[in-house]
């Protein structure tokens, strides 16, 4: 794993996901976020298009990351995923009050 940092901490520029069981990936990758800098970031690599968890931060912290395909598959999907803002903990609201989020900006690069 890559230890460059964008901050003076030694939290981890790159985060792969793929040896990860699947039930912890989301926490793990929400863990790191959360004890990020703000202005600082991390590249997500996952084998899939983590298209879900753009949702469930659109979802939970909407306006405090920012969210950039570097490379998008087939077989690697590789996210920048930065902290643009400080944010308490995510508050559950009811589905019907949730304003629906934007979907991901597409990737310049060439999609199938």
């Amino acid at each position: 794993m890559n230890t460059d940092t964008t901050s003076t901490t030694s939290l981890p520029a790159e985060l792969d996901v793929r040896p990860l069981p699947p039930r912890d990936k989301h926490a793990t990758i929400f863990r790191l976020w959360s004890a990020l800098p703000i202005s600082s970031g991390f590249v997500l690599i996952n084998d899939h298009d983590p298209v879900p968890l753009y949702y469930q931060f659109a979802g939970q912290y909407p306006g405090a990351f920012s969210w950039e395909y570097l490379e998008q598959g087939p077989e690697v999907f590789r996210v920048r995923i930065t902290r643009t803002a400080a944010t308490p903990a995510p508050v559950p609201m009811p589905a019907a009050a949730r304003p629906a989020p934007k979907p991901p900006p597409a990737a310049t690069g060439h999609r199938p």
